[in-house]
């Protein structure tokens, strides 16, 4: 099973789209500065996340999710497609 996962910037409200197979210690990276990418922004919270099969799923969300690049759209597709936990 793999996250897709939409965190927002708790300090700048700057937004990050990216894929994991453990979203909890993925997200602790975020947080400790491991990420490059999201290391000027600490500190990070999980806004919403989708649960897909394979990782070849998560990585292909996570590029489309990338290039939908307005906010709206992106959350909105995380609000009309929920994820249960299995």
């Amino acid at each position: 099973m793999y996250y897709v996962y939409l965190l927002e910037s708790i300090s700048t409200g700057k937004y990050y789209i990216g894929q994991t197979e453990k979203l909890e210690s993925r997200l602790q990276k975020h947080n400790k500065g491991y990420v490059r990418s999201t290391k000027p922004y600490i500190p990070w919270k999980i806004i919403a996340y989708k649960i897909v099969e394979t990782r070849k799923e998560a990585v292909y969300l996570e590029n489309k999710l990338k290039k939908l690049k307005k906010r709206e759209l992106q959350l909105r597709y995380f609000e009309e497609n929920p994820s249960s936990e299995k």
